[in-house]
């Protein structure tokens, strides 16, 4: 790994006879494309680089997107959609997929790993949970063919909706009927050495119980904190209570070590009259403070030592996304260019730590009549298994109504 990819090689942590590097902060953004207005991808590099971000999420592999970002450092996390899974079971259907949105764009576009699916695991869906893992497969067996796989790793993000207990964060524990599936993704990661992808949201547990959770802990804003009765680690705000919570439940089925991406977490600047929370200045905190948490390059609680690895969720607000009016005003940017909101800071917060650098431009958007990027199934909606969601946080507010702070 070269060193504009923020992660030394001479830091390397050992599990199960396996290397893995250690995080080292990097900021990235999620870009989705669910609408009909938003930029050219050409003018979509001066935004990622105004925010400092050196790695892009893709839900899908758009050519011009990676066409776009070819020869700019920019690292890109690509995405194998949901509905792909069960023909990508077939080694000769996975080789030629990454082959033609793969390989055909490397090495000037630095795709640095490719997410086989999108929460899979909590659409409870046999068809897809059961074609997960073998997809997997398949995708690392085809870059090991293609002599890739020292460049390009495999993995998938989940929502937090698969721990079954979230608080304390030592209590956290996977679903027990996800534990099999989730053991053999596990043992995938150790042995090819790629991380565990989370989808965080401290916005749903506020949005679900606004009277009991403290808006000042999920918002990163000064506050007393809150103890974890058993580890006596102190938590000042949610993310980083989820974070642990997920490497407790990681080190209850022997993978202490396995390092951890946060694949998305946002919050939204407008919502339904019903999404409480969901406003410009909430969104303005949350994400400003997030950023400059992160470039400060502060551990979690229980890993202080293992910077972050986040990817804020989402480059632009999309117009075209189901769902409550949350959904569509995830975005750091409006569709013309200019910020949805301000951040709290000038330039580029990750100017020491990222390759990117440059100001805010604004850009003209295609015609409304446009359509809409590609995405993958499982990104349409955020909140669309917000029940599941909450299920992982309601252990957490529970006991934030009845542990005193302190």
């Amino acid at each position: 790994m070269d060193s504009n990819r923020l992660i030394s090689s001479s830091k390397l942590r050992f599990i199960s006879g396996f290397l893995f590097p250690v995080m080292i902060a990097a900021i990235g953004v999620n870009y989705g494309q669910i609408a009909n207005n938003l930029p050219s991808p050409e003018n979509v590099v001066p935004l990622v680089k105004s925010i400092g971000a050196s790695k892009v999420k893709l839900y899908d592999t758009d050519p011009r997107v990676l066409k776009a970002f070819a020869n700019t450092g920019v690292e890109f996390i690509v995405g194998l959609g949901n509905e792909c899974l069960a023909s990508m079971r077939d080694p000769n259907k996975a080789q030629a997929w990454v082959k033609t949105h793969v390989q055909a764009y490397l090495p000037a576009t630095k795709i640095t790993s490719i997410a086989v699916g999108n929460e899979v695991l909590t659409f409870n869906d046999t068809s897809l949970s059961d074609n997960l893992v073998p997809a997997m497969q398949s995708i690392h067996t085809a870059l090991v063919n293609l002599n890739l796989d020292k460049q390009v790793s495999v993995t998938t993000a989940h929502s937090l909706a698969v721990l079954e207990a979230s608080y304390p964060p030592s209590s956290g524990a996977f679903r027990r009927d996800l534990r099999g599936c989730i053991s053999q993704i596990l043992n995938f990661h150790v042995k090819i050495g790629s991380p565990f992808l989370i989808n965080a949201y401290p916005y749903f547990a506020y949005k679900s119980s606004p009277k009991q959770v403290p808006i000042d802990f999920v918002l990163f804003q000064p506050n007393s904190g809150i103890v974890d009765p058993v580890s006596n680690l102190r938590y000042d705000n949610m993310l980083f209570a989820q974070i642990d919570a997920v490497y407790y439940a990681l080190a209850s089925l022997g993978y202490k070590n396995l390092p951890i991406q946060i694949s998305e977490t946002g919050w939204p600047s407008k919502g339904d009259e019903d999404e409480v929370g969901a406003t410009l200045e909430n969104a303005k905190k949350y994400n400003g403070n997030l950023l400059k948490m992160i470039a400060q390059k502060k551990g979690t609680p229980l890993k202080p030592n293992c910077d972050l690895n986040i990817f804020v969720f989402a480059l632009f607000n999309e117009n075209m996304k189901p769902g409550p009016t949350s959904e569509r005003n995830y975005g750091l940017f409006k569709p013309d260019g200019t910020p949805a909101y301000s951040l709290g800071f000038t330039g580029n917060i990750m100017a020491n730590t990222s390759s990117g650098g440059g100001s805010t431009s604004t850009v003209t958007p295609p015609s409304a009549g446009s359509p809409p990027g590609s995405s993958s199934n499982g990104y349409l909606s955020i909140s669309s298994d917000a029940g599941g969601l909450h299920f992982a946080s309601t252990w957490f507010i529970l006991c934030l109504v009845t542990l005193a702070f302190v």
